[in-house]
């Protein structure tokens, strides 16, 4: 009732949701969106993206971003733009805390180098559809369909369903051009002055100006023209500092160079697992007829953190000391 009086026609009603693949019994508190956001939140691959990288592998300082922060700050943005356009901020918060929950460690190089090594490729939007569908709680957090719609739709040339979905997926760019310029200026790899000054002049000269320029952006443009995205020089400017960011900052900065290593760890250990699935734990062991080895063997490894996939190639392939016996 309560959503039926605040929320705008281009909302998505809880009570129109498509509902669950496996039927359940309602609840008296919550909304079927917020037992959505809930269950992410208290699933073990979210706690697990603390430890995953976002864009600089194993950071020696604690105020790099995270592909947890990284998550939270998408959230928070996404948010916003819901409840300036009266959408349902509960599936909106759903979709955004669950989105990047099948990444994999070491971030897009780990992702780039599973798709290049498996036969079936990998995505990571497609994996947390996996991991919420099938491998976490081992059947899966029966999410409702708009949820799951939004998760594959955030990071894909697919069309989320619901307006929800498409304030995700733009968010989630706001989210990490800005706070990939903060980390890089942290890191010693660009200077504020070195920002292209066109675009600068149009979305702002720093990071709270940035993300509050683009978030209005968005909101004025779905409540002129009906459509959630960027729009006029506004959407040019953040598509051409994009590109300065793969230029100078995701492709051959200093921040990559340990990134070579990373590829080889997921790769040594895919082809090693490929040729022992034993080795894995019986979880993941236990569904290789179900799933077959090429999947099996990917879910293993996305869900590694960069800590335990260091840990696990340290153990798989360099020796222990030796130590006698007594």
């Amino acid at each position: 009732m309560q959503e039926a009086k605040f929320l705008s026609s281009m909302a998505i009603l809880s009570k129109n949701s498509r509902g669950r693949k496996v039927l359940e019994e309602k609840c008296s508190l919550r909304t079927e969106f917020q037992r959505d956001r809930d269950r992410v939140i208290h699933s073990k691959a979210f706690r697990r993206l603390k430890h995953k990288t976002q864009v600089f592998i194993s950071p020696e300082g604690d105020h790099y971003r995270t592909r947890l922060t990284h998550t939270l700050e998408v959230s928070q943005i996404a948010r916003t733009i819901s409840r300036s356009l009266r959408l349902n901020e509960d599936l909106t918060e759903a979709i955004a805390l669950a989105h990047d929950l099948g990444h994999t460690p070491f971030g897009h190089t780990g992702e780039r180098t599973l798709d290049e090594v498996s036969i079936n490729g990998f995505k990571h939007y497609m994996q947390s559809l996996r991991v919420v569908e099938y491998l976490e709680r081992y059947n899966g957090l029966n999410l409702t369909f708009e949820v799951k719609d939004g998760i594959v739709s955030h990071s894909s040339s697919r069309k989320a369903k619901t307006n929800e979905g498409r304030v995700v997926r733009v968010s989630d760019k706001i989210a990490y051009i800005n706070h990939d310029i903060d980390d890089a200026i942290r890191a010693g790899l660009l200077s504020c002055d070195c920002l292209p000054k066109e675009c600068i002049a149009v979305l702002g000269d720093n990071h709270s100006k940035r993300i509050n320029t683009m978030i209005k952006n968005v909101i004025s443009n779905a409540t002129t023209n009906n459509e959630v995205d960027f729009y006029l020089e506004v959407g040019e400017a953040i598509w051409e500092l994009r590109d300065f960011l793969f230029k100078n900052v995701y492709i051959g900065s200093k921040a990559k160079v340990e990134e070579e290593k990373a590829m080889n760890i997921v790769r040594e250990m895919y082809n090693y697992y490929i040729k022992d699935p034993e080795k894995m734990p019986k979880e993941f062991y236990r569904n290789l007829e179900k799933w077959g080895i090429e999947s099996v063997v990917c879910d293993y490894i996305a869900g590694m953190t960069d800590r335990f996939a260091i840990s696990e190639y340290l153990n798989i392939f360099v020796p222990s000391p030796w130590r006698k016996i007594y």
